[in-house]
């Protein structure tokens, strides 16, 4: 910075705290002004807290958009381009709902009804995406980009507008000392911006009367043709549900016979089997020179990026995401997992 800038900046630093602290008197500008500069502040307040509650609409389960965030950053930090979707609850419910009811097979008229719905939750998931996808296109990047360009644009007009205001107060104070020319030209160019700040104030606050209700109308299209669509599948979902009633209502029931009880020969019994438990081997127990844990439960993954591991296998770590995620090696792959799925063993250095 130059001196002549240095020293603007210095009369301009005076002036506002001689009117913050002395009580000294700015330049006020005219009510109209005012008054579209307090709506454009809430409108700037108004999108950056709407973008996030609709968000948080679209996605509401924390621990999910954490996991996501998590993932995202990992696979910034690994260059990748892109890391993963938000993983809908209606998509996982379906997913558990459809394992079951293959579990269960054809002959279980549980297992059947499990399929059923679980393939409808697959559908509402799917439907939920697009509803995602839709209120993003043109709901949340219009009001994003409305933020980080025209209401950016404004703030910069009314901090210059600011600035030149000021340093126009401090000269005009000065009046003697001061060449009236400096005055002139002090003023014109705090007039020059401050009609540049009002005619951007004034073009946004009257594109909102077509542009953001436009917005708004496009979420609640998006809106209504889920639910509409939801609707239908349930509707349908329900008529099927019904059927597997009637189906198991008709069923003629089974009997239960007892088998015959087995019988024991004390005489064949030797003196090698005398009760005790034979184990089957156990799973080779890995040297713990490095930082590494053991699997409490089986983990299976759910999203790209995830480790597998079953009940009982010793994982290497590699490093700790945060207080509920780790990053590890077994077998040669490497992925992330849940902390509370493991015993740590040897942990990571601070």
């Amino acid at each position: 910075m130059s001196v002549a800038g240095f020293k603007k900046q210095f009369h301009k630093a005076t002036q506002r705290v001689s009117e913050k602290v002395g009580g000294a008197e700015g330049t006020k500008h005219d009510e109209d002004f005012t008054e579209m500069e307090k709506k454009v502040d809430t409108t700037s307040r108004a999108v950056l807290d709407i973008m996030t509650k609709t968000t948080e609409y679209l996605q509401p389960n924390p621990a999910s958009r954490a996991k996501m965030n998590m993932i995202n950053s990992m696979s910034k930090i690994r260059g990748q381009e892109k890391g993963l979707g938000y993983t809908q609850t209606e998509t996982i419910l379906g997913e558990s709902m459809q394992k079951f009811g293959r579990e269960l097979g054809e002959e279980s008229n549980f297992g059947l009804a499990l399929l059923d719905v679980g393939e409808a939750m697959h559908e509402l998931g799917e439907v939920k995406d697009a509803l995602d996808m839709e209120v993003k296109q043109n709901f949340i990047d219009p009001l994003q980009n409305l933020h980080d360009k025209d209401l950016k644009e404004i703030a910069h007009h009314l901090k210059k507008c600011e600035g030149r205001r000021l340093d126009f107060d401090y000269k005009k104070k000065r009046q003697g000392k001061v060449t009236e020319d400096e005055i002139k030209q002090a003023l014109e160019k705090f007039d020059d911006s401050k009609e540049i700040a009002e005619q951007s104030m004034f073009n946004l606050l009257e594109s909102d009367q077509i542009e953001q209700v436009s917005q708004l109308a496009a979420l609640v299209q998006a809106q209504s043709e889920y639910h509409s669509r939801a609707a239908e599948i349930l509707t349908q979902l329900s008529s099927k549900m019904e059927d597997r009633i009637k189906d198991s209502s008709n069923k003629p029931r089974k009997e239960y016979i007892p088998k015959p009880r087995t019988s024991l020969d004390f005489s064949s019994i030797s003196e090698n089997h005398n009760g005790g438990i034979h184990s089957g081997s156990a799973r080779s127990p890995a040297p713990l020179d490095q930082p590494c844990c053991r699997a409490l439960y089986d983990f299976d993954p759910e999203n790209e990026g995830e480790l597998g591991f079953k009940e009982g296998d010793l994982i290497t770590l590699t490093n700790k995401i945060d207080d509920n995620w780790y990053e590890g090696m077994l077998n040669g792959n490497s992925g992330f997992f849940p902390v509370n799925y493991v015993d740590i063993l040897v942990a990571l250095p601070h």
